[in-house]
């Protein structure tokens, strides 16, 4: 029985990470409806404009997507950029419109080695991500280099003390403390400022807005 559990944990932390196959249409619809409210809040918080450029890093489900092309508006260009080839496919065929005027550009990539070039972003977002990639120092480096002088990134994460006691984070989530997020952060040349809200079941929900010096 301990051995079926396991399974089934294993199983949905890593549909989590990288959803796919048959199992991963639902995840992807669990993702957007659950990551809603925090998904507002980075795009918010991080003080997108029309006719900027700006990216969805990690984008699974796609409904930080529609929300940052409504807010770039017309002149203005949406970079979506996942590790999953079927969270890919999903968002090609429903955005096919704004895949063919330019407006949101797609491409397979990781938080470690985004295809992105050095300062080509004005703002970029990435919520409930960074706990699969365990080089945090690596994925900072890489948000600063393809941001713009100026350019903010923000990073959603749930409360790791309330994550720690959800059964499925043990496989493959590595939950760090908000400070260590922070530090990293500052360390790869960014000033940063931390917001939080409640976000049942996970507790507080943390944003991490962290803006590139010139």
């Amino acid at each position: 029985m301990n051995g079926v559990r396991a399974r089934l944990l294993s199983t949905i932390a890593g549909q989590l990470g990288n959803p796919h196959g048959a199992l991963g249409k639902g995840v992807a619809f669990m993702l957007n409806r659950g990551n809603k409210r925090a998904i507002d809040g980075a795009v918010t918080a991080a003080a997108v404009t029309a006719g900027q450029t700006v990216a969805d890093l990690g984008f699974g489900g796609g409904a930080g997507l529609s929300l940052l092309l409504a807010r770039v508006g017309t002149e203005g260009v949406v970079h979506g950029i996942e590790l999953s080839p079927d969270m890919l496919a999903r968002a090609r065929s429903g955005y096919p419109r704004e895949i063919a005027s330019g407006r949101l550009q797609l491409a397979e990539g990781s938080l470690t080695a985004l295809p992105l070039a050095d300062d080509s972003l004005d703002a970029a977002i990435t919520v409930n991500t960074i706990y699969f990639v365990p080089d945090l120092a690596a994925v900072c480096a890489e948000l600063a280099r393809v941001l713009r002088p100026g350019g903010r990134v923000v990073i959603g994460i749930g409360d790791p003390d309330v994550m720690a006691k959800v059964p499925f984070t043990a496989y493959g989530f590595t939950l760090r403390p908000v400070a260590d997020v922070i530090a990293a952060l500052e360390n790869s040349g960014c000033t940063v400022a931390h917001e939080q809200f409640s976000h049942p079941p996970l507790g507080q929900h943390h944003l991490l807005i962290a803006t590139k010096g010139s």
